[in-house]
């Protein structure tokens, strides 16, 4: 009797086991992976084209040299940090560039309208080479979108100017470098492909103060004292750019 009842307990026993066993195992709880962040510092490079403006004019015959230049290549880098408060939300940082401006003979003419030089051509060449900015940027993020603007200042850097006479071949040289500081605005608008890899759109603008030299006589004896001012020189850039992010600044932590 014993036996009988034992085997029964030990049949009862093992079906239990091996039906706790068929049971499927509870998978663990979904966990979602933190928000995208732009907090963060990062470096980078970029590529574009610029175009510079200024309207140049004299005092002895009331001429101007206005031209808009041609485009011109830059290339360059930069480097910032930035912070984001929520996701999606508000983003803010502080950006430096600098760029290399490909040479292109921004030149100018006018031809001498009176006087002994009558008819002689008159040249008068500027060409910015670097141009650099350091500005605040803000925007809004959303997830890995940041739509931004800046603000903030600008300096070009100048490989001085040339004035040439073409029928004479009399010419003056001016600063042989020189460097122009302004403000500058510009807005764009950055993509993370990755957690740390992003590519960016950008258009700048740069405002900077007005230059005036005189002619001397003993280059220019038909010319002396003229004296040549430059107005409302800009500069303007577009430029795509790729960042890596170092995210130091680690997730950012969603509000519901």
């Amino acid at each position: 009797m014993n036996k009988v009842l034992l085997a029964g307990f030990a049949l009862a026993l093992g079906t239990g086991v091996a039906s706790a066993a068929d049971m499927p195992v509870k998978a663990p709880p979904y966990v979602p992976p933190p928000p995208f962040s732009w907090t963060g510092c990062y470096i980078g490079g970029n590529i574009g084209a610029a175009w510079a403006n200024t309207e140049w004019h004299d005092t002895l015959f009331g001429l101007d040299w206005s031209r808009s230049s041609d485009a011109r290549f830059i290339g360059g880098g930069q480097v910032g940090c930035n912070y984001q408060f929520n996701n999606p939300g508000f983003v803010i940082g502080l950006e430096g560039q600098f760029d290399w401006a490909g040479n292109h003979d921004d030149g100018r003419t006018i031809v001498v309208p009176v006087g002994r030089r009558a008819g002689d051509v008159i040249s008068l060449t500027s060409n910015d080479t670097r141009i650099a900015t350091l500005a605040a940027r803000f925007g809004y993020g959303f997830d890995r979108a940041l739509i931004y603007g800046k603000v903030g200042g600008g300096w070009v850097g100048n490989d001085g100017f040339t004035v040439v006479d073409q029928t004479t071949g009399e010419s003056f040289v001016g600063d042989t470098s020189h460097t122009l500081s302004g403000w500058m605005v510009g807005a764009g608008i950055e993509y993370a492909f990755t957690d740390n890899w992003s590519a960016k759109f950008e258009w700048d603008y740069l405002r900077l103060p007005g230059r005036t030299f005189v002619l001397p006589g003993v280059i220019f004896p038909a010319l002396a004292g003229d004296t040549i001012t430059s107005d409302h020189p800009n500069v303007q850039l577009v430029k795509v750019g790729i960042n890596y992010r170092f995210n130091w600044g680690g997730p950012v932590v969603a509000r519901y």
